[in-house]
């Protein structure tokens, strides 16, 4: 009992536990793997294999009919491969291609982390997936779990000079805070389990336990902050010089989206600006950074574990001199930056080195049916690459001049080019999978957003808007994987046939949104956006966002406190948004 009149540390997470016990994340995996009496693994390496970038899930849809036959669980895994920046090689796309016809579900998932994941994967087949996806020289090791994932990188060549430069410097980010375990190889490379072998092993950044949590980079161009610089525990804003080469980077820190539902400390929250650092300065300041969350961050309520919680405990000035104790020197002031929007630009962009780049629209990242096909067959004749958007689109990048006309014609053979007749709407919207396969969704997201937006289509037809592009996200939990809390309008699955809506985002990423209503069922959605809809068709500014129109005619009031999320906000009237947003 303490005499101090201080309280009790409380105890560590039994994840940190599990990760210390681990032996370098191998721990019972391989046995799990080979016990054929379950289609499924146990939790402690349902834990363990999320930093092999696998989890264990199951089809929700079967379970109400599987229970009353007195049947298990149809269990099933989904994989995430990481692609540093989105960039991935024709050839590699047709090798993930086929292996989601033989290994998965027979589609593949976008993420808007510029990585790849597949749906389905029987337990007999795991390993074999693992396997066949490291042959085509990318990886699912820290994908998920509790290190640095997938850095995410601006794709876009045409939008600046600066693009090539900054995308090395991703991917050199990324190799290095990339763990050390040999475990990973062992299990799903060499099919050989050494268990540590000699000499002994270590994780020079990580260590035994790795982080508290899971943590997020990513660098953006502007004036595209297509990646949500704001949304990531840890950003790199690229800044040119009057010549229009790389300068440096503006750092940001402890951004991130998710919360829990009446939980009001837990919150989703927009990064800081730290400071400034040069080109050959980010991967140090990258693992300062990440070393300072892996020292400082909570370890006992992974509610709380963040990094965004101890930028918010803390405080900036404390992370700013912890960073730059650690670094050994001081971060620049920060540059002036600018951002416009979020979103991707559809279609033919002609480059000043004679190659092109088509962005084609993949609703909700979903790439199946004749899009898989007219895929696979442009990917057999392109010779540049492929480019996977934040948005969860596809950059068909670096077409020579003597190629476009056949892979303009597959466009044309296979009804790809299907932007010019989209809205704005649709093609600024985004959705997590949710059900039937995500263990955490609440409520539907891939499967009811197209339905939805199809429902508003008459709506912005109707009231002028077609062309207009307003960003509307759903997600089917609050845990945020779909950045709906950056949406103008966001839709956050509460229960089934229930959302709870959001409105206010800036256009540019800059704001957050505010709760709106609380647990609208389904059927009150279309109505309640027709009326939000029309109203802003006639009473905008010229030029006025929908977020911003949101806040200014009054629907929603931005005090910037975990309230704006969990409970019916105040409606006022004649406000402006808050200074600095």
């Amino acid at each position: 009992m303490s005499t101090s009149g201080e309280s009790e540390p409380k105890p560590l997470h039994k994840n940190e536990l599990l990760k210390a016990g681990s032996n370098y994340l191998r721990g019972h995996i391989l046995s799990d793997l080979q016990d054929a009496s379950t289609e499924t693994i146990s939790e402690d390496s349902a834990q363990l294999t999320k930093f092999h970038g696998i989890y264990p899930q199951d089809d929700r849809d079967l379970r109400a009919q599987r229970r009353k036959e007195g049947r298990d669980k149809a269990y099933i895994f989904m994989a995430r491969v990481r692609v540093p920046g989105g960039v991935c090689t024709p050839g590699q796309w047709l090798a993930l291609d086929t292996l989601a016809d033989s290994h998965a579900n027979g589609t593949l998932k976008i993420t808007n982390r510029q990585s790849f994941q597949f749906h389905g994967i029987l337990k007999g087949r795991l390993r074999e997936a693992i396997r066949e996806v490291n042959r085509t020289l990318l990886d699912t090791l820290a994908a998920c779990g509790d290190v640095n994932r997938n850095v995410m990188c601006n794709p876009n060549p045409l939008i600046s000079g600066l693009h090539a430069e900054t995308l090395g410097i991703a991917k050199a980010v990324a190799a290095h805070l990339s763990p050390r375990t040999r475990a990973y190889h062992e299990l799903w490379v060499d099919d050989t389990l050494v268990g540590g072998g000699e000499p002994e092993e270590v994780e020079p950044i990580y260590g035994k336990t790795y982080l508290p949590r899971k943590f997020k980079i990513v660098f953006a161009i502007p004036p595209s902050n297509d990646v949500d610089v704001f949304a990531h525990d840890l950003g790199f804003i690229a800044v040119a010089n009057a010549d229009g080469r790389l300068e440096g980077f503006v750092i940001t820190v402890g951004g991130g989206m998710g919360m829990s539902h009446n939980q009001v400390e837990t919150y989703p929250r927009l990064a800081d600006v730290l400071g400034f650092c040069r080109p050959d300065q980010v991967v140090e300041v990258a693992e300062k950074v990440v070393t300072l969350q892996r020292d400082f961050g909570d370890r006992t309520d992974r509610k709380h574990a963040r990094f965004k919680y101890t930028v918010a405990d803390r405080g900036l000035v404390w992370i700013r001199n912890e960073v730059e104790r650690r670094l050994g020197w001081q971060l620049g002031a920060p540059r002036r930056f600018e951002f416009t929007d979020t979103g991707d630009r559809y279609g033919w962009t002609e480059g000043p080195d004679g190659h092109s780049h088509f962005t084609l629209f993949i609703e909700n990242g979903r790439v199946k049916g004749a899009v898989k096909v007219a895929l696979r067959e442009i990917a057999k004749v392109h010779r540049g690459d492929f480019r996977l958007t934040p948005n969860q689109h596809l950059m068909i990048a670096g077409v020579a001049a003597a190629d476009h006309p056949r892979i303009e014609a597959l466009l044309r053979e296979h009804v790809l080019d299907t932007s010019n007749r989209a809205s704005g709407l649709r093609l600024n919207s985004m959705a997590c999978v949710a059900l039937p396969t995500c263990g955490l969704a609440l409520a539907e997201s891939e499967r009811y957003l197209p339905e939805l937006v199809t429902l508003l289509e008459g709506e912005v037809e109707a009231a002028g808007l077609r062309d207009d592009a307003i960003v509307i996200r759903m997600t089917g939990c609050p845990n945020g994987c779909g950045r709906p809390f950056l949406a103008e309008i966001g839709f956050v699955g509460r229960s089934p046939g229930k959302y709870n809506v959001y409105l206010g985002a800036a256009f540019n990423g800059s704001r957050m949104n505010v709760l709106y209503k609380s647990s609208l069922p389904t059927a009150e959605i279309v109505p309640l956006v027709r009326s939000l809809l029309r109203r802003y068709a006639v009473e905008r500014n010229p030029g006025e966002r929908f977020g911003d129109f949101a806040i200014r005619a009054g629907l929603v009031r931005p005090t910037g406190t975990s309230a704006d999320f969990h409970q019916d906000p105040v409606r006022t009237e004649g406000l402006q948004s808050r200074p600095g947003a």
